[in-house]
């Protein structure tokens, strides 16, 4: 039955994506884990959205062996097992094509905290990782690229940055479970919108780090009061 669960969860989240309009055909995937079972679900490769159920899901081990499921993964299976494995924390996995968040990182620039809507749902900038080697693409180019997210994330806090731009691919965002790192790719889409405009208009000017503190901790960690309790 919780496997089951988590097929609904991320069909729903692959879903949402589609009507929040991160995603043109199939230029998107969704996964999430059950780590007890160290079981990981995730869409198929090149299925469009509008005819997807929740048996055309894949369910895959950690070592990326085929576990249930007739269809191929998605191609981006082994990038999300990288993140899975290296941020114990996470329980889903999204990733999209989305117009103004993939413009940055086609730009190769990190998107500056420069309001508090960013700072709501990350604490500093999102980061963009180095340009991939032209070996890192040669050899097993899916794998190395959650590598390149991982080795941008030393000394960062995965769980206060719940996102990354692959440098000239993509965004990449996670969270607590399939629903949460959707949320986390729409809000990133809305704030790589917002501060390219504010760019546009003269400077995306860096927050103050007292507001963003302020910002960030009455949503995140022990002493958050937004919002309503258990929800």
């Amino acid at each position: 039955m919780k496997l089951d669960r988590l097929r609904e969860e991320v069909l729903e989240a692959n879903l949402e994506i589609v009507r929040r309009g991160l995603v043109l055909y199939t230029f998107g995937n969704v996964s999430g884990i059950d780590r007890e079972a160290g079981l990981v679900v995730i869409k198929p490769s090149g299925v469009p959205y509008e005819h997807m159920t929740t048996r055309d899901l894949v369910v895959v081990a950690l070592d990326g062996t085929r576990v249930d499921g007739d269809l191929r993964p998605s191609s981006d299976l082994p990038t999300h097992l990288v993140l899975y494995l290296n941020f114990p924390t996470i329980g889903g996995v999204v990733h999209t094509h989305s117009r103004y968040a993939t413009a940055w990182a086609q730009a190769r620039r990190e998107i500056p905290c420069a309001g508090t809507t960013h700072a709501d749902y990350f604490h500093g900038p999102v980061p963009v990782t180095d340009p991939m080697t032209d070996e890192e693409v040669a050899g097993d180019y899916e794998h190395n690229t959650g590598l390149v997210i991982v080795r941008r994330f030393e000394g960062l806090d995965s769980e206060r940055v719940p996102a990354v731009l692959v440098a000239n691919h993509g965004p990449f965002t996670w969270g607590r479970n399939p629903a949460d790192a959707a949320h986390n790719a729409v809000a990133l889409e809305e704030i790589a919108h917002t501060t390219a405009q504010a760019v546009a208009l003269g400077g995306a000017h860096p927050i103050s780090q007292a507001l963003l503190d302020k910002h960030f901790l009455r949503k995140h960690g022990p002493k958050a009061y937004y919002g309503q309790p258990d929800h």
